[in-house]
């Protein structure tokens, strides 16, 4: 799994090169026709210590850019959304006792949910990994 380091004023963010971004900082991974979300290194950092992750229902139908949650840390409350339209057929119950996994893996074991595609051509219109970084670097904020 290859990444790619983003450095902006002394700071060091991993952007994975396997997956797909949105401009409101989710990541979005196809696996078998599925898509696996979860925050990006960006993310996690900016929150700081996250200290619990609402979750969505399994089977709840979702738009892109449709709000599925809130994340809270020590430092704010975030609202994530779905990068993708679709209906939701998993999500972490983990992260319900342990939310900190949001900060310690946020691209492995703090993923959030997985959403089975309405619309596959979706995915091809989130930012690369490339252009996500210039996101970062530019330092614009959803």
């Amino acid at each position: 799994m290859s990444e790619v380091i983003v450095e902006v004023k002394g700071k060091k963010y991993i952007v994975k090169t396997d997956r797909r971004y949105t401009e409101t900082d989710e990541w979005a991974l196809l696996e078998n026709g599925r898509i696996r979300v979860g925050i990006s290194d960006y993310a996690q950092k900016e929150l700081k210590d996250i200290v619990s992750v609402e979750l969505p229902e399994v089977g709840r139908v979702v738009r892109k850019g449709e709000e599925l949650g809130i994340i809270d840390s020590i430092k704010a409350s975030s609202s994530y959304y779905a990068p993708v339209s679709g209906r939701i057929v998993e999500v972490n119950e983990e992260l319900s006792t342990t939310p900190e996994l949001l900060n310690k893996d946020p691209y492995g074991a703090g993923w959030i949910i997985v959403i089975e595609p309405s619309n596959p051509k979706e995915y091809e219109e989130l930012y690369t990994p490339e252009k996500y970084s210039e996101k970062i670097r530019s330092g614009k904020q959803h």
